[in-house]
């Protein structure tokens, strides 16, 4: 191929579904137009941040933590340092070298390819088409934390693990972030796509479960902003989940972040409307003592502006009658 036709075929007409194209013939052209089929594997793996972010893990959490205990490294925010490196002279340096190699080695030899059993048997191909149905389906995120795929890498797992005659179907796979997934581990085939399914319990006598999307000022998958109808003040807004959930307590920890982010653009999203808000009160009345009259939980974002309160100290310590002004309370320590 001419060296105008590759350019033509790199910048016009490749066509990408991943990063492979590009990384293989960077590979191929670092190696002098030659490379193994391992050598372009290393090289996409030196791509992959889902291996990068799941050996980072490791690092913090097992070996990093496993030498620090052991005093022979320290660490020092993202980076380790081995102690008493600075005293060692060139020679002792590759002897200590020398040594871990032996180590290996001989581990290498006693396990073999029982070392990174765990990995193959979590990470075997599956193709791209059916990887993204299952990522789609679990709206791209973590189906046991739910975190999502823009914060952490996500894997496609077997429910039934392939060891154990797990197929490679769509109904025997879910999305796990690589921390789930590593903790989850082999031994387990627990289904977390009812942790998914429990996102879209509704109520059918709940005003909020009823909630049209012409109503919707702002959404994401776990939870939607409207506007209250009985507003303490104009643009008045509530947070609700989506599912069916009486308690702020029982939010797991993906509806609460989706909650959490909702808030912070609806904030956004008010202060652009109305130049006139200059502040806010945030709040959730969970169970009927508290003042709850919808039993789905919400939280409420009331915009606040200049003298629309003839006193506004306290805030929302004002749901106990005289107890916003606080100014004669000593604080003892």
């Amino acid at each position: 191929m001419r060296f105008e036709d590759l350019v033509q075929f790199i910048e016009r007409d490749m066509r990408m579904a991943h990063v492979y194209q590009p990384v293989m013939l960077r590979e191929l052209l670092d190696r002098g137009g030659r490379a193994s089929r391992k050598d372009i594997a290393r090289a996409l793996l030196n791509e992959d941040r889902s291996q990068l972010d799941y050996y980072s893990e490791i690092t913090r959490n097992m070996v990093g933590r496993v030498l620090t205990n052991r005093q022979v490294v320290k660490r020092d925010g993202a980076n380790y340092e081995l102690l008493g490196y600075e005293k060692l002279t060139p020679l002792q340096v590759q002897e200590v070298k020398n040594a871990c190699d032996r180590k290996l080695a001989e581990y290498v030899a006693k396990r073999g390819d029982l070392i990174w059993e765990h990995r193959r048997r979590s990470t075997g191909y599956v193709s791209g088409t059916l990887r993204y149905e299952v990522l789609k389906s679990a709206k791209f995120r973590c189906e046991l934390c739910g975190i999502p795929a823009d914060e952490r890498a996500l894997e496609v797992d077997h429910i039934k693990p392939r060891n154990k005659g797990g197929k490679d179907e769509i109904s025997n796979l879910q999305a796990l972030c690589y921390s789930c997934n590593a903790m989850k581990r082999d031994r387990d085939d627990t289904d977390f796509r009812a942790v998914r399914a429990a996102y879209t319990s509704l109520e059918p006598r709940c005003p909020f479960c009823s909630t049209t999307k012409e109503s919707t000022l702002l959404e994401n998958s776990l939870a939607f902003v409207i506007k209250d109808n009985h507003p303490v003040t104009d643009w008045h807004v509530l947070v609700v989940p989506k599912r069916h959930v009486v308690d702020y307590f029982e939010l797991g920890t993906a509806e609460a972040r989706a909650c959490h982010q909702l808030v912070s653009e609806a904030r956004a999203l008010l202060l652009g409307q109305d130049k006139s808000i200059l502040g806010f009160n945030v709040g959730i009345n969970d169970g009927a003592v508290a003042g709850q009259t919808v039993m789905h939980c919400h939280i409420h974002l009331i915009p606040r502006r200049a003298g629309d309160s003839p006193n506004p100290r306290g805030g929302v310590r004002c749901v106990i009658p005289g107890k916003a002004d606080y100014t004669t309370i000593s604080f003892s320590h």
